[in-house]
């Protein structure tokens, strides 16, 4: 069930209705209908996984339960162990073993072997990395008693597949989700309000930034081979802004559907693209996921207390692993590696903690000098994302060479360059009202201070016109997440 569907805009007001106005505001019956809820959500991709997800959860509920019972530490590690290698074992058979048994194979072949490695056809389980994300990092921190083990099981279980993050996050704490969801919960119009209107630009985001941009990239990145150096520039950027909007318009939905029901998620973007270091972009982009690999890799491998080069060690070893979470592809693994170059020189220089508040704070325009580094992040992002969006290294080396060449210098040519100009424009009207929005949780955020009733409601009508008018409704299209 896709949040950009017919079958969600039916199904979310159903479950609304039902939670605020048949639990008699029971939180045992509204946690229950929640898990129904979402376990439904979930068994409307593939109702087989359902049970892959019932088993990653009441694994960690009773690893915590053992864990927390135990009086002996060697049977503490060995619940421990058995929680990480089992997780990670269904996530590596699932998402890594085809890539793992090509790569083995061809590795071989340069001495002369030639191999035919069993490979398996599977369907990656929707959300699967996010939902193993939320089970480890409780078991985690079960092990170093930073939390006590949830007894409730249907407590821990909403904890794990609540409908709105299940798929593609945010990757959320059980130190921040359960206190919400232990917590007696009533109506409030106010946060009802800011979650419509948190919902409504992620909407925006998704089918008239995303999904418009999606159709010229995969055009352009599908047919690179012909197109000349500034139609390659503008794929790219194509490509930028469809993964932003739409991935950022997800978390917008799932954190403005939570607040629907009383429930507070984790911020997973602040306005990347206005970034003036890599750094900063990775404080603000896909913040749920930079944290985690923060506390629980990052800080557990001495974090920046051995110097530069233990710094610098662990900073690769961050963007690795995170570029290899993304997908089982090589272009993975180096977007990664480029990030980690990218960084690198702030990491030398102990600059990456310079830029904590958001850009021209309390400002309206940027100086000149934060200008040109908005610019700079942002074009070393936009390069990075080539190898991100393309099918394989030789793609993306062959596309980057196209850019690189003297045909950058002439005017963008491609089957539909002429209906791109108004996506260009909806682009730039994206990025004006981000920026004046920039200072708030989302872009939208500030429209609530707005004292004119018809104001608000004049501007969101204007929303709802342009998305009706210009969103991409061809075709209902999955969220690129998904498949990570």
């Amino acid at each position: 069930m896709l949040f950009n569907s017919v079958s969600f805009a039916v199904f979310l007001p159903i479950v609304f209705v039902l939670y605020w106005f048949f639990t008699n505001r029971n939180l045992k019956l509204q946690n229950g209908l929640l898990l129904v809820s979402s376990y439904f959500f979930y068994a409307c991709w593939d109702w087989r996984f359902m049970f892959l997800l019932l088993f990653s959860t009441l694994l960690d509920y009773f690893t915590g339960l053992k864990m927390q019972d135990s009086q002996n530490q060697k049977h503490r590690k060995i619940w421990f162990w058995l929680s990480i290698i089992i997780n990670l074992g269904f996530l590596g058979v699932f998402k890594y073993y085809n890539f793992f048994a090509e790569s083995f194979a061809e590795s071989v072949s340069h001495f002369g072997w030639q191999v035919s490695p069993l490979m398996l056809s599977v369907i990656l389980p929707v959300g699967i990395s996010f939902y193993t994300f939320h089970g480890l990092s409780y078991v985690i921190d079960i092990y170093k008693n930073r939390i006590k083990a949830e007894r409730n099981f249907v407590d821990y279980a909403v904890f794990v597949s609540f409908f709105p993050l299940l798929v593609a996050g945010p990757i959320e704490r059980a130190t921040h989700l359960l206190p919400h969801i232990k917590k007696q919960r009533t109506f409030d119009y106010a946060k009802a309000a800011d979650g419509l209107r948190q919902i409504l630009w992620g909407l925006f985001k998704k089918i008239v930034i995303a999904d418009n941009c999606a159709e010229y990239a995969n055009y352009i990145f599908n047919n690179s081979a012909d197109m000349n150096g500034s139609t390659l520039v503008l794929g790219a950027l194509f490509f930028t802004f469809q993964i932003y909007g739409d991935f950022s318009g997800y978390s917008d939905i799932a954190l403005g559907t939570a607040r629907l029901f009383g429930i507070e998620l984790l911020r997973n973007f602040a306005f990347p693209y206005f970034s003036r270091d890599i750094a900063e972009f990775w404080r603000r982009w896909h913040i749920s996921l930079s944290s985690w690999f923060k506390d629980y890799l990052y800080i557990p491998l001495g974090g920046s207390k051995g110097g530069n080069w233990m710094r610098i060690r662990n900073t690769f070893i961050i963007f690795l692993v995170s570029g290899f979470w993304h997908g089982a592809n090589w272009t993975f693994i180096v977007w990664g590696l480029l990030h980690a170059l990218f960084i690198l020189p702030s990491i030398i220089m102990k600059t990456n903690r310079n830029n904590l508040e958001i850009v021209a704070h309390g400002r309206i325009f940027p100086t000149l000098k934060e200008f040109l580094q908005i610019f700079i992040t942002f074009s070393l992002a936009v390069f990075a994302w080539i190898f991100f969006r393309a099918e394989n290294i030789e793609h993306a080396i062959s596309y980057i060479n196209g850019i690189f060449s003297p045909s950058i210098f002439s005017y963008p040519k491609f089957e539909g360059m002429e209906n791109a100009w108004t996506k260009l424009v909806l682009i730039l009207l994206f990025l004006l009202i981000e920026w004046q929005g920039r200072e708030n949780q989302y872009a939208l955020e500030g429209m609530k201070r707005i004292s004119s009733k018809s104001a608000r409601w004049f501007s969101y009508i204007i929303i709802l016109l342009i998305i009706y008018f210009y969103g991409n409704f061809g075709e209902t299209v999955e969220f690129i997440y998904f498949q990570f």
